[in-house]
């Protein structure tokens, strides 16, 4: 198979793009690496088409090599044609090359191998051959010996379809063209196993829906009922167009003596051999298809909400709140350093309110908090509304933000957590991490496993793996647009860097405290671990501030910083007017980005990525997206009327639409079908997670604690 013509042809790019981007790879670069420092050789290609580049590559290698097997196996048996062989090597995916290689494949016992071993198969070939005009069971008579278990000619002949049965059902073309039948004809079918239980599956107790229509979310919902046996689900093929094609490729004579025995033999092969496998695989694929649309958009939520805007310069008071144990409280500076921690009971059953409120307005007062990060967990509606009578007492302002906690517990309770806070309690660490998300989401969430940040749907029935590989390509191509301060940065967010391992991520640590700041990325070679291919994949993701070259703290690779001088040269500039920010408006100075890049002996798109990154040093690409509402007064469900318009954040975006936190705790659901005037298909062609949203209230229900809303305004 031509692998770089097809993942071309698949992904609408040039075949030069793909040869270099699987060069590339091969060669051990990362992906963040090749779309940021490689796009004269790559066209260009991004992150995501990239990845989605080098998941093909491996499923087209594992099909290759798979066909190799296969042929290997059945040259072995002496089996392999040229017809076979031409077979296997055109096939596209890995369930044709199963198919082509079940009749060779070495077989459990099954009852057509205990019939061949009772000599029974020249009975079968005769009754296949369609020509005898003698009873069968006259032709049976002769295969009847009591030493080899075949005491009547009645034994004989149900042998005999034993074999016809497995030949028909290993047979590659006749498979192909069933799944294909029940995957565009079949329906899937759930029933309740107790009709009158209350559920959340409610509304699959009766369902019925066309295999080819059933959408991602509805898979998984199925899978789910039926794993917790609430659920009966089943393919319903269409049957009879399926006898029937079986039925006119193997009987090709309408003679009396075989043809009522060959409708026999097609019917249990069908049903006994075929249906349950194809049942097995449509159920497979459509689970796999589901779970890969759900990682696609659980990997989007992730992006939007790693990639939200840092709240910078303010010192935040991180409120988990809790009812029993009381709300921890943490005060975080602007560089993210814990000053205080303590705790209040202002919710029941204690309800010491006045005396929370007095504990609070000392820690504002002494540390000069402007901000309050809420954790949106259990209590977090009554800790709001003491935070809000409280903020009008106060004489200065002071705002309040509810961040969804998700994952905060998991953090506190992680090793990690325990090392960067040793003398912390769980709940002391987890109001830390409150507040140090809002401050900068993407270091503090890189701590926590990206299935615990709660932003997918159904995660927990996925394949783990895939998720979990999924979602590190997507911390790892956030932490990489964003880059990191190489002296300030945590060994988990230094280990998501472009080519940065655990190991090398610990010792960069490790080397920074024994030997102090770094003061030029090419110290990084010093590192324990860290040798020439991996400065290469990481030094251009690593920035040093206030170090001895200027262009250390922009995303400039050191490999071009020769061009970046003779650059500022030819303009009339020198590095130190990078740090002093004299830079801005350079591009229009160049002209032609082309011809300049011709006589600096470099590539236009490099140069074009230079000049913006000169013009505005390490610039975080998280300020264009939409910053979190601040708030300083609450409402509740109760205040909530029809018709009442709102703004607010999208939380998480699903299948069927997104939640939406309007400022009440209970996240309102917009339905896909409310999101736009026109047509869509998915809500990510709308909305984003982080998103900042008018939106108009359409229903509330107080006491299922639901709020429809509608973005048709």
């Amino acid at each position: 198979m031509d692998i770089i013509g097809k993942i071309s042809e698949e992904l609408g790019i040039k075949r030069h793009q793909t040869q270099a981007a699987v060069s590339l790879i091969d060669e051990g670069n990362t992906i963040p690496f090749i779309a940021r420092y490689r796009k004269e050789m790559t066209g260009a290609l991004n992150d995501e088409a990239l990845r989605n580049l080098y998941e093909r590559l491996n499923y087209l290698r594992n099909l290759e090599e798979k066909k190799e097997q296969v042929i290997a196996s059945i040259e072995e048996q002496g089996k392999l044609t040229g017809e076979l062989r031409e077979q296997i090597l055109a096939a596209q995916t890995l369930v044709v090359v199963e198919d082509l290689y079940r009749p060779y494949r070495p077989k459990r016992r099954t009852r057509a191998t205990i019939a061949r071993e009772r000599g029974l198969e020249p009975l079968a070939n005769t009754i296949m051959l369609q020509m005898t005009t003698e009873p069968l069971e006259s032709a049976a008579e002769q295969f009847v010996d009591e030493e080899k278990e075949v005491y009547t000619a009645e034994d004989a002949i149900n042998g005999a379809k034993d074999i016809l049965a497995e030949y028909i059902s290993d047979e590659a073309d006749y498979r192909i063209r069933i799944r294909d039948l029940t995957a565009e004809k079949g329906r899937i079918v759930s029933t309740a196993k107790d009709p009158e239980a209350e559920s959340v599956y409610e509304m699959y107790y009766e369902f019925d829906e066309a295999v080819s229509k059933l959408a991602g979310h509805r898979t998984l919902a199925l899978n789910r009922g039926e794993a917790e046996k609430v659920l009966s689900v089943k393919i319903e093929p269409p049957e009879e167009e399926i006898l029937s094609y079986l039925a006119g490729k193997i009987i090709v004579k309408e003679n009396p003596v075989t043809a009522p025995v060959l409708r026999e033999v097609i019917a249990d092969s069908y049903k006994r051999l075929i249906a349950p496998a194809i049942e097995r695989e449509i159920r497979n694929d459509l689970t796999e298809k589901a779970q890969d649309g759900a990682i696609r958009v659980f990997g989007k939520n992730l992006e939007q909400l790693l990639m939200q805007p840092p709240i910078a310069g303010q010192v935040v008071l991180g409120w988990d709140p809790a009812f029993r144990t009381g709300c921890k409280l943490a005060v975080v500076d602007a560089t993210g350093k814990v000053l205080d921690t303590t705790v209040i009971y202002p919710t029941a059953p204690q309800n010491k309110v006045e005396e929370s409120k007095k504990i609070v307005k000392r820690l504002i007062s002494k540390y000069g908090v402007t901000l309050i990060s809420l954790g949106n967990g259990t209590a977090s509606r009554e800790s709001e509304t003491v935070i809000v009578e409280l903020i009008k007492e106060l004489s200065h302002p002071v705002q309040y933000v509810i961040v969804n906690e998700a994952g905060a517990s998991v953090y506190s309770a992680s090793k990690l957590a325990t090392e960067e806070f040793p003398n912390f309690d769980v709940g002391q660490r987890s109001a830390a991490s409150i507040a140090r998300r809002l401050q900068d989401p993407l270091a503090e969430l890189v701590k926590i496993d990206p299935k615990s940040i709660g932003v997918g749907q159904y995660q927990h029935d996925m394949n783990q793996k895939k998720l979990s590989e999924a979602l590190g390509g997507v911390v790892e191509d956030c932490v990489n647009k964003v880059g990191v301060d190489l002296n300030t940065a945590s060994a988990s967010l230094l280990e998501y860097i472009s080519g940065v391992t655990k190991a090398i991520a610990k010792n960069i640590v490790a080397y920074r405290e024994e030997n102090g700041k770094f003061k030029k990325r090419a110290e990084l070679l010093k590192v324990a671990k860290l040798g020439p291919k991996a400065y290469e994949q990481c030094a251009g993701f690593l920035r040093i501030t206030d170090g001895e070259n200027p262009l250390d703290a922009t995303s400039v690779h050191p490999e071009s910083y020769a061009a970046a001088e003779q650059l500022l040269k030819k303009l009339g500039y020198t590095t130190d007017d990078i740090r002093d920010g004299k830079l801005k408006g350079i591009s229009k100075k160049i002209g032609s980005v082309k011809t300049f890049a011709a006589e600096l002996g470099g590539g236009g798109m490099t140069l074009s990525d230079m000049i913006k990154e000169l013009e505005k040093p390490a610039r975080d690409p998280r300020l264009d997206m939409p910053k979190p509402i601040l708030r300083s007064d609450v409402l509740e469900m109760k205040d909530l009327t029809e018709g009442m318009v709102l703004k607010g954040t999208v939380r998480n975006v699903i299948d069927f639409g997104a939640f939406v936190d309007i400022g009440v705790h209970q996240d309102g659901l917009v339905h896909i079908s409310q999101m736009s005037e026109r047509y869509i298909k998915h809500p990510l062609e709308v909305v984003s997670v982080g998103d900042i949203v008018e939106v108009k209230v359409l229903s509330v229900d107080l006491k299922k604690q639901r709020i429809q809303l509608t973005m048709k305004i």
